[in-house]
């Protein structure tokens, strides 16, 4: 039986997959950027919880990252803006993943361009989602 932090990360990887650009999960930067876009999940940091007791509950702010990458060398930016948009309101049409969780959101992200030698740029961010959700035991 998957853990909570498992089912709510799995979760917001099938959101994801709603997106036209090729989503993974923990896996390696490919060769090739599909020209779609791609991103990547990383399944981050749950942190230190806030506990409450009676009845005892750890309550995290898991901060998921998305690695988001666009290559070409014509209006590169605009894709590269209209995939982080979608990214947007594809959170924002569930934000507890179908009650997984109590509340998601994104950050902001910082883009940054990558000369690629003999082929085209590359654009890319690191977009931090945090997935607020509680449960009985930090291991459950």
């Amino acid at each position: 039986m998957p853990t909570t932090r498992e089912t709510i990360l799995a979760a917001l990887h099938a959101r994801l997959q709603t997106l036209t650009a090729t989503v993974l999960r923990d896996e390696v930067l490919p060769e090739r950027i599909p020209a779609s876009g791609l991103i990547i999940l990383r399944d981050g940091q749950p942190g230190e919880p806030e506990v409450t007791l009676s009845p005892l509950r750890y309550h995290y702010q898991h901060r998921a990252e998305l690695e988001v990458i666009i290559q070409g060398a014509n209006d590169r930016a605009t894709a590269f803006d209209a995939l982080i948009a979608t990214i947007g309101t594809v959170l924002a049409t569930d934000r507890t993943l179908g009650a997984l969780c109590d509340w998601v959101e994104a950050e902001a992200p910082a883009s940054v361009d990558f000369p690629v030698e003999g082929a085209a740029s590359l654009k890319a961010a690191v977009i931090t989602v945090v997935l607020h959700y509680s449960t009985a035991d930090p291991l459950a």
